[in-house]
């Protein structure tokens, strides 16, 4: 035995009293420990630190991935928020279990903890509910890639322009600059409007008196005019699409024309359409439809005129020719107020 061992154990320490047995389990403790629970630590202690460079590797190679295929900074931008989430999450996880086994091999009571550690959990669970909802469809949002900032979409009955989002609430402008902000757990159907191509139709009406034939010309030349002018051409996925007479509403007949371009793109060439039809419509002395039109065949009213004619003839009085009705698309502009009378 080693010289100092053996100073070491003479005194109060010898064997046999009571500091001497006390030596005696602290070796016989030490030496289990070593034996049995230092390798399961530097077990955990390894698998720990594994567990935590792949953490770092999968949101790092996240980013990358969104750096390199993200179609805008916006988009970028969420996915570093929610790599930071996740490994700041994972990190936690890794740390407290990796806490507790330590806790399990120096022998402490692990009950009370995890007891104790439960009903707080339930207590902010129950507290805390709707903001964790938030946060699990914020991250199902963002990793699902359902819509980005700048994205026009319908959020749980509201329309408009998403402006900024986060793991708890979506903020949503509309046409009129109002700003909706929408908690993530209020989101259970998106509808996109700006993903892949927009699809606008074009509801053109015409008189029931019109050839059908000729309106289809007219109406195709004009979405050709459109889909090549200069201004527009890029705008458009396809060729635009001239379906014939979707329906007829008392005198008039209703010729769908749809527009297929970008996202949101649809609205300079439907408006440059209509301008045109308007003006087409004029040149060719088409009227536009009219529900509400009421007009009389040529038959009835030489039947009309007959039966006035024969009814004035019977009273002696002589019956003026009415005025063949003129082409509305002719008339003048009124030269004085309708209103004043000026």
């Amino acid at each position: 035995m080693h010289p100092f061992s053996l100073a070491f154990r003479t005194g109060l320490f010898a064997e046999g009293r009571f500091l001497g047995r006390v030596l005696d389990e602290w070796i016989g403790d030490t030496q289990e420990f070593i034996r049995t629970k230092l390798p399961h630590l530097v077990l955990v202690v390894i698998i720990a630190f594994v567990l935590s460079r792949l953490l770092r590797m999968v949101t790092a190679h996240m980013v990358q991935s969104a750096e390199h295929h993200a179609a805008s900074p916006e988009r970028v931008g969420q996915v570093k928020t929610l790599s930071g989430v996740i490994r700041t999450t994972g990190m936690a996880v890794i740390g407290l279990i990796a806490g507790l086994q330590f806790l399990a091999a120096m022998g402490a009571n692990l009950a009370p903890l995890l007891a104790s550690a439960g009903v707080a959990g339930i207590a902010i669970g129950l507290a805390a509910q709707n903001i964790v909802k938030d946060m699990l469809n914020g991250v199902l949002i963002l990793i699902e890639d359902q819509f980005n900032v700048g994205d026009t979409v319908r959020l749980a009955g509201l329309a408009g322009t998403v402006e900024s989002m986060t793991l708890r609430k979506t903020t949503v402008r509309d046409g009129d600059g109002t700003l909706y902000v929408i908690p993530n757990s209020q989101i259970t159907t998106v509808a996109n409007l700006s993903v892949g191509y927009s699809v606008a139709t074009i509801n053109v009406s015409v008189d029931f008196s019109a050839d059908p034939d000729q309106v289809l010309k007219i109406l195709q030349k004009i979405a050709t005019d459109v889909r090549t002018n200069p201004d527009f051409q890029s705008l458009f996925v396809a060729d635009p699409q001239i379906l014939g007479v979707d329906a007829v509403k008392g005198s008039e007949m209703i010729f769908p024309v749809i527009f297929k371009t970008l996202p949101n793109k649809q609205y300079a060439p439907v408006r440059e359409f209509r301008r045109l039809v308007r003006l087409a419509l004029e040149q060719n002395h088409l009227l536009p439809g009219d529900p509400n039109r009421v007009f009389r065949t040529f038959a009835q009213s030489e039947n009309a005129e007959a039966g006035v004619e024969g009814d004035a003839a019977k009273a002696g009085h002589a019956v003026e020719q009415a005025p063949a009705h003129p082409d509305p698309t002719t008339l003048k502009q009124h030269e004085t107020n309708p209103f004043s009378g000026e």
